[in-house]
Parts: structure tokens; C-alpha cells; sequence
């Protein structure tokens, strides 16, 4: 599968299995960066933020972590998905989605997270498919 840059609405094509149970008041919609569900990348750096309450949002945003300033500014290179899509695109996020509003982590290997203290760098990985 190439993971070049897609265009418009052209995310990855992954097959969705229900990975979690989301049980929590306002909603499982996060946001999400295209770099990943476009570009291909594993998530990088996520957190958890106070939902926003006029829409069914966990509060979790979800980055590959080598996005700048520029893109982060350009609304349309992020996505609103459900917590349990972007498990599909990552698992490994998994262990970490029930973690409080509040909770930052990155990706410190190919397969795990820390919390992010600001003292290390984003490992920023693609996906493997």
C-alpha cells in the first residue's frame, strides 16, 4: 500500500473492527489528524482535553507528530473520527484511551507511549500494513 498523500476525502483503506468499549458521557468523536489517516503515520503525540460539549466529542486529539505550525493551522488537514477508528488505524493507542481528561502522551518507540514530560523527542513512525 503507498502512503503517499492523498487528496480530498481519500483516507487509508483499513478494515474497522470493534477493538473497544466507549462508555463515557459525551461521545467517542476525536480528532484526528490527516497524517495519519491520510499520510500513514502511527499516532505520534495524543491528548486528552475537555471535550467539547455541544458535540459527542471524548476530548482526545490524536497527531502523528511531525505536523507544523502551518498544517496545524489549516482546519482542513484534521478529521473527526470515532475513538474506535482510530484504533483500528493504531492500535497501539489502545491502553491509553481511558486516561483522564487531562493526559498527554508520545510515542517514544515503535510500539510505545510515555507520558510527556517534554524531555523527549516524538518517535514518528508509519504504519505497517
Amino acid at each position: 500500500m503507498s502512503f503517499e498523500r492523498k487528496k480530498n476525502n481519500d483516507f487509508l483503506s483499513i478494515n474497522i473492527e470493534k477493538l473497544i468499549d466507549w462508555n463515557e458521557p459525551n461521545g467517542e468523536g476525536c480528532i484526528v489528524s490527516d497524517r495519519i489517516t491520510k499520510d500513514g503515520f502511527k499516532v505520534g503525540y495524543m491528548y486528552r482535553e475537555d471535550p467539547d460539549e455541544d458535540n459527542p466529542d471524548s476530548g482526545w486529539r490524536f497527531l502523528a507528530g511531525n505536523e507544523d505550525e502551518a498544517y496545524m493551522n489549516d482546519s482542513s488537514n484534521h478529521s473527526v473520527f470515532s475513538i474506535n477508528t482510530i484504533c483500528n488505524y493504531d492500535r497501539d493507542i489502545i491502553p491509553y484511551i481511558h486516561a483522564e481528561i487531562g493526559s498527554v502522551y508520545i510515542r517514544t518507540g515503535s510500539n510505545t507511549f510515555e507520558i510527556d514530560d517534554g524531555s523527549k523527542p516524538i518517535f514518528v513512525d508509519k504504519q505497517k500494513r
